[in-house]
């Protein structure tokens, strides 16, 4: 995947701040909100996003989006998770 195209479409689409995180294998978060629009794509390794839909497997080139204040959780998998986040 093109990061750089990937970070270009983020902005193009609103998203202010934009950057690249890695999670270890098996990290939790406990459900949380975010105060604005939040994009994760995946990059390398797999996460599942639970939310009040039920849970989401998201692999390499898959993309979660999560609108502001929306109560979910992750866990990430067995080999650690790289994503690009866009917020907004």
């Amino acid at each position: 995947m093109d990061e750089a195209a990937l970070r270009q479409r983020l902005i193009e689409e609103g998203f202010t701040r934009v950057f690249v995180h890695t999670d270890p294998p098996h990290k939790v978060y406990d459900e949380h909100t975010h105060t604005g629009d939040h994009v994760q794509v995946i990059l390398e390794g797999s996460i599942d996003i639970i939310t009040a839909d039920g849970r989401s497997s998201y692999q390499p080139a898959d993309r979660c989006d999560l609108a502001a204040g929306t109560p979910h959780a992750a866990v990430v998998g067995p080999d650690g998770c790289t994503y690009m986040i866009g917020e907004r």
